[in-house]
């Protein structure tokens, strides 16, 4: 199932895949929403499949809340998002995703690009209960900086009961290469236009796990519209 929703302030969503589904969202929240988030009860049964791609893209403050448990074997999660936060906006995920049982698979990959004196924040657990051998679990969050008074606050975390897994985390924080900007601009590209290929390539990681063509297509269009917008964050 695909499905393309755009939420409300400070609304809630339950989530329950029952033993063989599947089911991806993509989920918007853009600049009309001056504030809110939504709070996410998620679960999964045996061999169920959950794709979540988020894209919050305006919202003068924004908190998303994620607690995902997996709860039966084989079990995949996928959760993904782009953040684009600008002027005084404050972005915030904070993902609480526990393995219950054995041989299931999260994976989160969180990209944020901050310009102005925008704040976002990473919080992110995974936790392994001592009887969910055989988990693989992988999360990271990369944050770009495109001003001197942008900050990006980033905790991944792994809390691990069990002793034959695989599991890894990371974060980083930094700015634009200078050498891959250098050798745009040396091809003849405008600097304004070299960043924002920059910017998108960041991006395009997150919204290439989008499957369908249609929608990936047009969060592709809305994206490079906003950083558009925001004059590419200089």
């Amino acid at each position: 199932m695909d499905s393309q929703f755009i939420t409300n302030p400070e609304s809630r969503l339950r989530i329950a895949l029952e033993a063989g589904a599947s089911a991806e969202y993509v989920v918007l929240q853009d600049a009309a929403a001056p504030e809110g988030g939504t709070a996410y009860d998620i679960s999964l049964a045996e061999g169920a499949s959950l794709k979540m791609v988020f894209l919050s893209l305006g919202g003068s403050l924004l908190r998303d809340r994620l607690c995902v448990t997996l709860q039966g074997r084989h079990a995949a999660c996928d959760l993904a998002g782009i953040c684009l936060a600008d002027d005084r906006q404050e972005m915030e995920y904070d993902i609480l995703l526990t393995h219950e049982v054995p041989q299931c698979k999260s994976t989160q990959l969180f990209k944020n690009i901050v310009g102005g004196h925008a704040v976002t924040r990473f919080n992110g657990l995974i936790k392994v209960v001592p009887d969910a051998q055989q988990t693989e679990a992988y999360q990271a969050n990369h944050n770009l900086l495109a001003s001197e008074t942008a900050k990006a606050y980033t905790q991944p975390q792994l809390e691990i009961y069990a002793d034959d897994v695989k599991c890894s985390h990371g974060a980083t924080i930094g700015r634009l290469n200078p050498d891959e900007l250098f050798y745009l601009r040396s091809r003849g590209i405008p600097q304004a236009e070299a960043r924002l290929l920059q910017q998108m390539a960041f991006c395009n990681e997150v919204l290439d796990k989008i499957s369908s063509s249609e929608i990936r297509e047009k969060m592709q269009v809305l994206v490079e519209k906003r950083l558009r917008q925001l004059g590419n964050f200089c």
